[in-house]
């Protein structure tokens, strides 16, 4: 299950403004993402844009991502169904200027009843920052814990404490946040099936509703990918992550766990909806540096460096406060459907999860018409036991759920 990337990703300068290229008006969106860049320190196996800052540049981010949340504010129309800020660390922002970033994000349209989710590490959640967060309105948060072995955690250059993480937890607790995610890792270098699935068991018995469990990947240009290629520890077999992600499902399963996708269960009725919205390629906002986004079948990718990112680019004047943007992509409904194909299929069900598994049969239709030689891959694929065709929609067998990365690609 885990492979080193196939696609370089390249850092272009901002070719655009937002305001550019969406059409004029406000437009309707189902979420919002925020991205915050800063790190204690970058792990060697993420490929996400982010970085320890030298120049303390978090107060001129806040006002930046101030300006880019007035401009949202104008173009946003209804109200937001979730919002989550992500990262980089968000809760390493310095007590104040978390506030602040939180308080202006605050201020775009908004139920409470909407899905707010915050990422946090472990070592970051004190009972301030739960404070702030909870007086925000945020009521979901997401910890990077990736394993409970201090040796894992030291292969993936991971700087928290094992113990710190059922801290985090309580604290955010007592605060008033008891919608908790924790983010897991399987298939670290020199880990058994038997650790992988013992980690899972300890994140249970914390007390989560929410659990996200990844094959660890070999993005190109990481630090972990270059270790790798120099030969300095072997990775994990495919057959051994196989045996990882069955133990994972199975005790998930018995310990009353939903699973509404390839990586992630919660428990009923607490699937995350603004992960829900990425895997129905529903439109959502983005704000922040390298954050991606999809409005009015217009998708976009805000500059990934934190100096274009400040002086808009260099495009337009600084007062401008639409974000500078790279890799645009205007409607195309060849290519949304084959977005909307990729994603669909990682949704597996769950009946309290608010999501169907897989496609129907008209969306299938579609996407076959576009490109015929779909049916037979289709088809293939259901021959051998990969894809199941149950109740009028297509969906990923648990056997497709190991192999999902090489169908998907094949498909689109």
């Amino acid at each position: 299950m885990a492979s080193i990337a196939l696609s370089v990703q390249s850092e272009r300068v901002a070719t655009t403004t937002l305001d550019r290229v969406l059409p004029a008006g406000r437009h309707r969106v189902e979420g919002l993402y925020a991205h915050v860049p800063f790190c204690f320190h970058k792990c060697h196996y993420c490929d996400f844009y982010s970085f320890v800052d030298a120049d303390d540049r978090q107060e001129v981010f806040v006002e930046r991502l101030e300006a880019e949340v007035d401009f949202a504010r104008e173009r946003i129309e209804g109200e937001l169904r979730t919002i989550f800020v992500g990262g980089g660390t968000p809760t390493l922002l310095r007590p104040a200027l978390l506030a602040r970033a939180l308080a202006s994000i605050a201020s775009l349209r908004r139920t409470s009843s909407s899905e707010w989710t915050v990422e946090a590490n472990p070592e970051t959640v004190t009972l301030e920052v739960a404070e702030i967060l909870v007086a925000a309105g945020v009521n979901r948060v997401s910890i990077g814990a990736q394993s409970f072995e201090a040796s894992h955690l030291k292969k993936l250059e991971r700087w928290h404490d094992v113990a710190s993480v059922a801290r985090a937890v309580g604290l955010l607790r007592n605060a008033g946040i008891k919608n908790v995610n924790l983010d897991l890792i399987f298939g670290i270098p020199g880990q058994t099936t038997e650790q992988a699935t013992r980690d899972v068991a300890r994140a249970i018995d914390i007390g989560i509703e929410h659990l996200s469990a990844y094959g660890l990947t070999y993005e190109p240009n990481t630090a972990m990918t270059k270790r790798l290629l120099r030969g300095d520890f072997e990775p994990a077999s495919d057959e051994l992550e196989a045996e990882m992600y069955e133990s994972i499902r199975s005790l998930l399963a018995r310990e009353g766990f939903e699973q509404y996708e390839i990586s992630n269960w919660s428990r009923p009725a607490l699937a995350c909806q603004h992960n829900l919205i990425y895997w129905r390629n529903q439109p959502w906002w983005a704000l922040g540096p390298s954050a991606s986004g999809f409005v009015a079948g217009h998708r976009f990718k805000v500059v990934p460096r934190l100096t274009d990112w400040l002086t808009g680019g260099g495009l337009s004047p600084l007062d401008n406060r639409a974000p500078p943007i790279v890799d645009h992509e205007a409607p195309d409904e060849g290519r949304h459907v084959s977005e909307a194909l990729m994603v669909g299929l990682r949704i597996v069900g769950g009946e309290s999860s608010g999501a169907k598994a897989g496609i129907d049969a008209e969306f299938e239709e579609q996407a076959v018409r576009l490109r015929p030689n779909r049916a037979s891959i289709i088809e293939q694929a259901i021959c051998a036991g990969v894809l199941l065709r149950e109740g009028g929609r297509l969906r990923l067998s648990d056997r497709g759920m190991l192999v999902a990365d090489g169908l998907l690609a094949e498909l689109v």
